[in-house]
């Protein structure tokens, strides 16, 4: 599915935690053969008002890393640099995707950290290898989700034939467009410039922070770098055994599971929107309103795909539920569309180059890192069965995807991400999170031997850190101000049910934030500032 940003909530202090590993004050030293041979990066102020000490520099790597002497590729770099005399190093960070651009989390982060802990650290964004202002930057086929778009639901054989068409499309254009590049698009040749960049800054150990996504890069480097890791903390974590076909079936139940909060959340304050107080007759409402659009689309630009499109947002942060109920309130009791076209605006539309750059490279990544079905009858039956279950956005992310069945590189193998030579890692995750389901946070945490589970129970938004859950953000910056990690193997009542999936494995547990009331406000809409997060995110596999 696609990537969407929103601006998220406010921070709290830092308190002490069970246990602890030892603490650094400097960068530890590696192997000699960590280092490698690069020019010094040259930073340039690249400052906003915001963000008066952001630099920008880029980096030249090879296209592909098995001919290093070959064709180079730029990544786009970005740097607030450390202002505190401990200094801990680099942190490098990713928002996920993959396609998201990280350049302007660098900044984010700075500012979301408490200002005493983000002084101690260099805080390095990137744009990774196809995305952003990284040369050469893929954009497979302009006007993709021009809407409006065939009904997702292949009710006829001219439908899913409209739909199949688009994708084999998509694919055809990444070929002609970027055919040179497509077989160095992927996870291991993105962990791979992560080293490069460690090795352009100096460092012989790496401090990385990554969101969905991103925790999988994070894993996959600690696999093929494993000494040259000093600290990593993962939120939202990928699951490994998915990538990526399974996960995708998996991520469509639990949508639905959290599309259904949503309507029982819209139940439960009735008196602000007058849908019903019956979850069920709430739901009923919302998939005859998507019947109605799919006949006659809001406003030529909303219809049955782009009210999924809207809507999914909704699932991974629940901030957004206000103005989506006043937008379903809206469009059913008072015939007024206005509100649900503003909603797909703000939150669903993929119209500019960004999100088309982000959709190319989140497909490039996706279908070169693992095997896809290529017999579409596959494809069918398992979305058939999936979305008679869960119908709320399975074949709206099938077709996201569908462009695997048809790409034109060859794939690669997933590695194992089993770990027994990384420092402790800190991992986040809560446990309704739809974009990565709870089992697949209690998988990572079995594969990396010492890593601990800090779980945000009753919690369903993706990404959940520097979000304002000050139990959470206590772990992360003691963890990065010390290396102080929760003690090993409780077992915590409550969490990791058969509903999220996992075996009770987390190591803490923090309370999530009360959900949203309704509101009038404009969600999302507050300009962050220090101890706010706005990071992208992504709806499918990370």
């Amino acid at each position: 599915m696609n990537t969407r940003a929103v601006a998220l909530c406010s921070l709290a202090a830092l308190t002490g935690l069970a246990a602890a590993v030892p603490p650094a004050a400097g960068v530890p030293s590696a192997p000699p053969t960590a280092r490698a041979t690069h020019a010094p990066l040259a930073w340039k102020a690249c400052a906003t008002k915001a963000l008066p000490a952001l630099q920008c520099a880029s980096l030249k790597v090879p296209l592909d890393h098995e001919e290093p002497d070959g064709r180079q590729i730029t990544l786009a770099l970005s740097r607030v640099p450390h202002t505190a005399q401990t200094f801990q190093g680099q942190l490098l960070v990713n928002p996920g995707g993959p396609g998201g651009s990280g350049l302007g989390m660098a900044g984010s982060v700075a500012r979301a950290l408490p200002e005493e802990v983000a002084a101690q650290y260099d805080v390095i964004g990137f744009d990774p290898r196809g995305v952003g202002k990284s040369e050469p930057s893929l954009n497979c086929r302009p006007g993709h989700f021009k809407p409006v778009r065939p009904d997702t639901v292949p009710r006829t054989p001219e439908a899913e034939q409209a739909n199949l068409d688009r994708a084999r499309a998509f694919a055809q254009g990444c070929a002609s467009r970027h055919g040179d590049v497509l077989p160095f698009i992927d996870t291991v040749s993105t962990v791979k410039d992560m080293d490069a960049i460690r090795a352009a800054l100096g460092a012989e150990r790496l401090n990385f922070f990554g969101y969905s996504y991103g925790s999988y890069l994070g894993a996959v480097y600690g696999k093929l770098y494993p000494h040259r890791v000093r600290r990593m903390a993962l939120d939202s974590l990928v699951d490994p055994d998915g990538v990526w076909y399974e996960a995708n079936l998996r991520q469509d139940q639990a949508f639905d599971a959290r599309h259904k909060a949503l309507m029982a959340w819209i139940a439960r304050h009735d008196t602000a929107y007058g849908l019903g107080k019956d979850p069920d007759k709430v739901e009923a409402r919302w998939y005859a309103m998507r019947d109605a659009l799919a006949e006659n689309p809001a406003g030529k630009k909303v219809g049955a795909a782009e009210l999924e499109d809207t809507f999914l947002p909704g699932g991974y942060y629940n901030g957004l539920w206000p103005r989506l109920a006043e937008a379903f309130a809206a469009y059913v009791n008072d015939k007024d569309p206005r509100p649900l076209l503003t909603a797909y605006e703000r939150f669903g539309a993929n119209g500019t180059a960004a999100d088309e750059n982000g959709y190319s490279v989140y497909t490039a990544v996706q279908c070169r890192d693992a095997l896809w079905p290529r017999d579409w009858r596959t494809w069918r039956e398992d979305n058939a069965r999936v979305h008679a279950k869960a119908p709320f956005s399975t074949w709206n992310n099938a077709w996201y995807n569908a462009p695997c069945a048809f790409w034109p590189t060859h794939h690669l193998s997933p590695p194992d991400v089993s770990n027994s030579a990384l420092p402790p890692v800190l991992l986040f995750q809560a446990t309704d999170d739809p974009a990565t389901p709870y089992g697949g946070a209690v998988a990572l945490h079995r594969k990396l031997r010492g890593s601990r589970l800090v779980v945000e129970e009753g919690g369903g938004n993706h990404g959940v850190t520097l979000r304002g859950n000050a139990c959470l953000d206590r772990h992360l910056t003691a963890y990065l101000t010390t290396g102080e990690v929760p003690g090993a193997g409780v077992e915590t009542p409550g969490v990791g049910g058969e509903a999220s999936g996992g075996g009770g494995e987390a190591d803490a547990v923090c309370e999530a934030p009360a959900e949203p009331k309704p509101s009038r406000a404009k969600a999302g809409s507050t300009r962050p500032g220090r101890g706010a997060l706005s990071v992208p995110w992504s709806t499918m596999g990370t």
